[in-house]
């Protein structure tokens, strides 16, 4: 039975793409939304998700960590990175001179700031829910317009690759991760993500907290905050750490911060993705 990939679509995305490094042989679903990507796991129309959750230029991608805090109980199996190639995309006949609006995703948009600064300070800039969509969008427009997407995209919907590699910074990556009803195993080689949040706020809390891993030699890989969305002024962090939640330092730093905080949800533990190792599914 084939295994069923919700993931953040249409086809054109990049999130696609991380799909198919993921699953290659599985079943891939497209769905218009992060949340309705991850609903579709929970309801049981797929295995497993794919979504997006960091960009080495634009960071975090809020809506997953969001999900990951407030929206959902899946957990984090498995994590991989692609590098990300962003392309300006037009309708055939559509020259540089033309282009008087521009659509992508946001954090599209975001990673390619210098190159539109430069060559389109005019032009508006236009959020779409994806890159594929704006993509797909272009063929009800005039040519007038542009997208910001990948070649893949170009193919699909036939748009002219008017430039390529437009991204600020030739090393763009994004990490995705593949949530489940279940995080992983132990591999011997693994990241664990967390978030927690304090009933009140005064002096010495954050540090007594990360302490608890700085006692035990555990390495915090990433550490961020978010708005509890509660009230201003709050807020939830976010942990990533070396080692598997079963590990006995790790659940040992994990139960004494429990004892300090109001609140603390595991987001789950999974094989650290190493380049080469190629992120593909456990399964």
């Amino acid at each position: 039975m084939l295994q069923r990939i919700a993931y953040f679509g249409p086809a054109g995305t990049f999130t696609e793409a991380a799909a198919l490094k993921y699953a290659p042989q599985g079943q891939l679903l497209p769905f218009p939304s992060i949340a309705a990507a991850a609903e579709a796991v929970s309801a049981g129309q797929a295995d497993e998700g794919v979504v997006p959750i960091e960009n080495s230029l634009e960071g975090s991608v809020t809506d997953t960590l969001d999900l990951l805090i407030h929206g959902s109980d899946l957990q984090i199996r498995r994590e991989l990175v692609i590098p990300i190639e962003h392309c300006l995309l037009v309708r055939p006949g559509t020259g540089q001179e033309d282009i008087r609006v521009i659509y992508s995703h946001p954090q599209a948009l975001g990673q390619c700031r210098g190159f539109l600064g430069h060559r389109f300070p005019q032009a508006s800039l236009v959020p779409a829910m994806s890159t594929a969509a704006a993509a797909e969008r272009l063929q009800q427009e005039p040519k007038g317009a542009a997208a910001i997407g990948n070649l893949r995209a170009a193919e699909l919907y036939g748009m002219q690759v008017l430039a390529r590699s437009i991204q600020d910074n030739a090393g763009n990556a994004t990490r995705f991760v593949a949530l489940g009803p279940t995080d992983s195993p132990p591999t011997g080689d693994d990241k664990t993500s967390l978030c927690f949040s304090f009933a009140e706020d005064r002096p010495g809390l954050l540090y007594a907290a990360l302490g608890e891993f700085a006692r035990r030699g555990i390495n915090l890989l990433k550490v961020e905050s978010r708005p509890t969305k509660q009230s201003l002024g709050q807020y939830i962090f976010l942990l990533d750490l070396a080692g598997h939640r079963t590990d006995a330092m790790a659940a040992q730093a994990v139960e004494a911060l429990r004892r300090q905080v109001a609140m603390l949800k595991m987001f789950g533990s999974y094989p650290r993705y190493r380049e080469g190792n190629g992120g593909g599914s456990a399964r």
